[in-house]
């Protein structure tokens, strides 16, 4: 039912706003609500176009591997506004704990092609490990100068690694599927969605090639570096010095930030990820002079060109994908 997806996207994104209000009251009150508004006021605004610039060059890279994807795991082609509001569509469900509503995306496909809804959460699920895998990619990079985060990060690529070898087995889970079905407890319920367990594992086998996963992964490592310079480019635009060392500053800040906003599962990392920000580059900025408002000043203003206007632009994709038409299923294939 046309607007039916955005109606159920409105609370979560009216509790996401309300949410928002409330991290942004204790970084006001760590930075000094009057110093918070007086960097902002002295920062240089022209450079949010910049900053919007790359983080649309992140999503199209990101565009670019879910693109790939879909024509990997056989999926009918889209056409090219069907596909890229297809994708952008799911930045409305950010801030569902641990983006779970970006299964909207294989709802649409599936209406859109006919593909099977497991076959395309596969892919969802492809795009957020080696999403994270590139993260912690460009963490490391940091970790080769800064200590911070060593143990979190290693326990995230330990674990991201085994997903992608588990899941590469799909012999293995199979097996494990069945003896789960078997079980008196919860074996009913196994049963009732086996089909679309085993469309998904299958999907994944081919998704998680190794020279698939290594491509996608650097591709990702490019595509959320863009949002590292725009970080870079917010730190210089409220007084920091341009250097090679705050451009690594800021990849390693936003790079583990991230992680540990996903690690959390909160929507959209809220609190998590706003007090990464915030306590690493207070850490890690040795200029005297880079104040407590600085850092909130910072905090909020990626926070919204990363988090927040990539809700607004999914809301907006959301829209514009319903008022295209009524779902018709595509007869071309890659």
């Amino acid at each position: 039912m046309p607007g039916s997806s955005l109606k159920r996207a409105m609370p979560r994104i009216v509790g996401g706003v309300i949410l928002a209000v409330l991290v942004a009251s204790p970084l006001a009150l760590f930075a000094d609500a009057r110093a918070l508004g007086a960097a902002l006021e002295r920062f240089d605004w022209w450079l949010t176009i910049p900053v919007l610039l790359l983080t649309l060059g992140n999503y199209a890279l990101r565009w670019v591997k879910w693109h790939v994807y879909l024509r990997v795991v056989g999926v009918p082609r889209l056409t090219l506004p069907d596909s890229v509001l297809t994708f952008l569509s799911a930045f409305s469900m950010s801030l569902t704990p641990g983006k779970v509503g970006e299964i909207i995306k294989a709802v649409h496909v599936q209406r859109l092609t006919n593909s099977p809804v497991s076959r395309v959460a596969a892919v969802i699920a492809a795009e957020r490990i080696t999403d994270g895998l590139a993260m912690i990619g460009l963490a490391a990079i940091g970790l080769l100068q800064f200590d911070h985060g060593r143990p979190v990060m290693g326990a995230a690529a330990v674990a991201g690694i085994a997903a992608v070898i588990i899941l590469r087995r799909p012999a293995l889970l199979h097996a494990t599927t069945y003896r789960l079905s078997r079980a008196p407890l919860i074996g009913p319920f196994i049963n009732a969605v086996v089909h679309h367990i085993e469309g998904f594992l299958d999907a994944s086998n081919t998704l998680y090639a190794p020279k698939l996963v290594a491509g996608t992964v650097v591709l990702g490592m490019v595509s959320w570096f863009c949002e590292c310079v725009a970080l870079f480019l917010i730190l210089t635009g409220l007084g920091q010095e341009p250097s090679w060392n705050l451009l690594l500053v800021s990849t390693f800040v936003l790079s583990v930030s991230s992680v540990l906003g996903a690690l959390s599962m909160l929507p959209g990392g809220l609190g998590v990820a706003e007090a990464s920000v915030a306590g690493l580059l207070m850490v890690l900025i040795a200029d005297p002079d880079f104040a407590r408002a600085d850092a909130a000043a910072a905090t909020l203003l990626v926070r919204f060109s990363t988090l927040w206007f990539s809700v607004l632009l999914g809301v907006g994709s959301l829209i514009m994908l319903q008022r295209r038409g009524p779902y018709r299923a595509s007869t071309s294939h890659p």
